[in-house]
């Protein structure tokens, strides 16, 4: 599986935790923001760092972010630039759009432009927001702790046609299965012996650093 491809405006404190999480999951990591110092502190941990006016067209045209599957508009609190990197992202055909809002105003307003997620980093912090990010179907991980979540994962192809027991994914894949959702029923403690199926879903338990391997393999 190739490795997803993220870009991140705006390097705050929120959009750097992001960034650096990102790229330590294993993602491909660009990071845009019109302060020169604060791109020189992040290029090491990062893909690509570029210094660029993030309110002109021209210059997000030239970043091809048509190929990224993801895009975090972490700047701060220049409402007016973060509407306008939104819609141009959008334009640019990035698939999925998350965006900081500093208010309720200010996430009615990207809600309406076309941010898929709008969230406060007051409530939310960046590394969660990343391991989410990463956790494939875009935040339907739900995080129990610092360190594990509980998510929903398409079964590998090498799966299909295996039981539970067989596999014993607990035992050398280090999570836990809890249920399967198969033709939109959710079955709670599945029958271990009960061959999985192509469009099974399985819902599991597990470190965050191990489901963010197993959604990116």
């Amino acid at each position: 599986m190739a490795r997803k491809e993220f870009v991140v405006f705006g390097l705050g404190r929120f959009g750097k935790s992001v960034a650096t999480t990102l790229a330590e999951g294993g993602c491909e990591v660009m990071v845009v923001d019109n302060d020169e110092d604060k791109i020189h502190e992040i290029a090491d941990y990062v893909t690509y760092a570029v210094r660029a006016d993030v309110t002109e067209a021209e210059a997000l045209e030239n970043l091809g972010l048509k190929n990224f599957d993801g895009a975090v508009i972490a700047i701060g609190e220049n409402l007016e630039a973060s509407v306008m990197v939104t819609i141009l992202v959008k334009e640019l055909g990035v698939p999925y759009v998350l965006a900081k809002a500093q208010n309720e105003l200010h996430a009615k307003v990207l809600k309406k432009v076309g941010a898929d997620m709008v969230v406060f980093p007051e409530k939310e912090t960046g590394i969660r927001i990343a391991n989410n990010l990463m956790m494939g179907n875009f935040f339907d991980a739900i995080e129990l702790s610092s360190t594990s979540s509980m998510m929903e994962l398409d079964i590998l192809q090498e799966w299909i046609g295996h039981s539970l027991r067989e596999l014993n994914l607990r035992a050398k894949s280090k999570i836990n299965v809890i249920g399967i959702k198969r033709d939109d029923q959710l079955n709670i403690n599945p029958d271990a012996d009960m061959p999985l199926k192509r469009n099974d879903v399985l819902v599991i338990i597990g470190k965050n650093e191990i489901l963010n391997k197993l959604v990116n393999q």
